[in-house]
């Protein structure tokens, strides 16, 4: 895979605005844990590497468990969640895979059930940024770190 182009180098305003964004999203005060587990399967599901990369990384330095981001593509079947973290990714994948799923009303009591309507905004905000992030990334075809043993020519 090759990189297309270098956002940052291209529109360094635009993308510093998104960098702006993600930096009010990410001090909103929603709890760190559930903006790591939201990143990660919004990025899985938009098959962005660069942002899995990335965010499984943060979600580890943060104290995440390797057995809790193993299993995130499974949260549904596994006991490893609370309620109110499969609220947030119940939410997220409607909102990533909103032209399929018109954001279910299920999904969305699930929600208000576990979080405040502050909340849900504050967590709807960071699915939107997640989302533009992998779209960028997918887009321009950005390349996450790799060592030098497993880059692959």
């Amino acid at each position: 895979m090759k990189p297309r182009m270098n956002s940052f180098a291209v529109a360094p305003q635009l993308m510093q605005a998104m960098l702006d964004m993600e930096n009010k999203v990410a001090h909103s005060g929603l709890d760190e844990t559930i903006r790591h587990l939201v990143k990660i399967r919004a990025s899985q599901i938009n098959g962005c590497a660069y942002c899995i990369h990335m965010h499984t990384g943060e979600a580890r330095a943060h104290g995440e468990t390797e057995e809790r981001i193993y299993l995130l593509d499974g949260w549904r079947e596994s006991p490893l969640y609370t309620d109110r973290e499969r609220a947030a990714l119940g939410w997220t994948e409607a909102l990533t895979l909103v032209a399929e799923t018109r954001a279910p009303d299920a999904d969305y009591e699930a929600l208000k059930a576990q979080f405040s309507e502050e909340e849900i905004v504050k967590l709807t905000l960071v699915i939107t940024t997640i989302n533009a992030w992998n779209r960028i990334s997918v887009g321009f075809r950005s390349i996450h770190p790799v060592k030098a043993v497993h880059a692959v020519a």
